[in-house]
């Protein structure tokens, strides 16, 4: 196991991990895409997350980075 797993897990319980919360407006599904450790690494990843949706097919894709804790679902 990677030793940043732990420490991703406990930013994420204290709510200091970064998230992608991404909405298709086209489909009405709201995706959560996390946690990261540093902002510019979710950056980093969030445009093949966001080009994996484009090959699903959806549409009309929006996004916003937020710190937060997040748990399950992780689709809405």
């Amino acid at each position: 196991m990677s030793p940043v797993r732990p420490l991703r897990n406990i930013c994420n319980i204290i709510g200091l991990a970064w998230w992608a919360r991404i909405e298709t407006r086209d489909s009405g599904i709201t995706y959560w895409f996390g946690p990261f450790l540093t902002k510019n690494s979710l950056h980093s990843r969030l445009p093949m997350f966001i080009e994996d949706l484009n090959l699903e097919g959806s549409k009309d894709i929006e996004h916003m980075l937020l710190r937060t804790r997040k748990a399950e679902p992780l689709t809405i």
